[in-house]
């Protein structure tokens, strides 16, 4: 149970019947009756503990790269700690991270992992914040199917676009959707529509989002409206929050 709250608790527990000059906005009984009640039913229950996603971008030197929950990434040291994921160690070319006691080895290139939660995490999250790269791009790394991408989130896009490469890559059936035509640099040319069993970021997770797989190569899986129409999204300064909304 989060300490502020017992402390707030135990308050009511504790309150006088009145205090000199100030009225009661409750019966002092009454208050006093639900703050023991809350504490019986809340005490000695834990706070949640929500895992976090951390995936291994890079490794410098004796420096890791690390990216939390698809924020922009971070170069951490042994010993450091970025947004309560410490890096303890750096042993053959892999990350050895911890979080809320919890350790977890990381490899370059591999999906994201959660760590440091319990059960209640795999309800899945219901926002993802964002940090704007030097550019002013958002590009997080998340999953398609459980496997690894990096995105880039793109308003224009009218749907989730990838590359043939990258969907073999991912081993996409993409063959199997329709075909359509589009548009490119090159000209027209035949994609395919497909659904995606889930897309994630962090510890969110979106189920049976349309996109396309273009044969144009593309440096990254762009993020459209058919993931970001589902979200409510607010700009501010170089912080982009989506908070679901189904």
């Amino acid at each position: 149970m989060n300490h502020t709250l017992r402390r707030c608790v135990a308050a009511l527990c504790r309150a006088p019947s009145a205090r000199p000059g100030i009225a009661p906005t409750w019966p002092a009984a009454l208050r006093r009756s639900l703050g023991c009640a809350l504490l019986g039913l809340l005490g000695g229950a834990p706070a949640a503990a929500w895992a976090q996603s951390v995936a291994l971008s890079g490794i410098s030197g004796s420096r890791a790269l690390l990216v939390v929950d698809g924020a922009a990434p971070k170069f951490l040291a042994p010993g450091q700690t970025h947004q309560g994921v410490k890096l303890v160690a750096i042993e053959d070319g892999a990350a050895i991270i911890e979080v809320a006691g919890r350790r977890q080895s990381l490899q370059v290139g591999h999906a994201p992992v959660s760590v440091g939660g319990s059960g209640a995490a795999d309800a899945g999250g219901q926002r993802i914040v964002l940090t704007a790269d030097a550019r002013g791009h958002f590009a997080p790394q998340g999953q398609i199917n459980g496997r690894a991408v990096q995105f880039l989130v793109d308003t224009g896009a009218t749907a989730i676009a990838l590359s043939e490469a990258e969907a073999r890559r991912i081993g996409l059936a993409y063959e199997q959707g329709r075909r359509v035509a589009v548009s490119t640099a090159n000209g027209s040319a035949t994609a395919h529509l497909v659904r995606l069993n889930q897309v994630r970021i962090g510890d969110v997770r979106i189920y049976d989002v349309e996109a396309v797989v273009t044969p144009q190569s593309m440096p990254y899986v762009l993020l459209g409206n058919t993931f970001l129409n589902r979200f409510q999204m607010q700009r501010s300064a170089d912080q982009l929050t989506l908070e679901k909304r189904y």
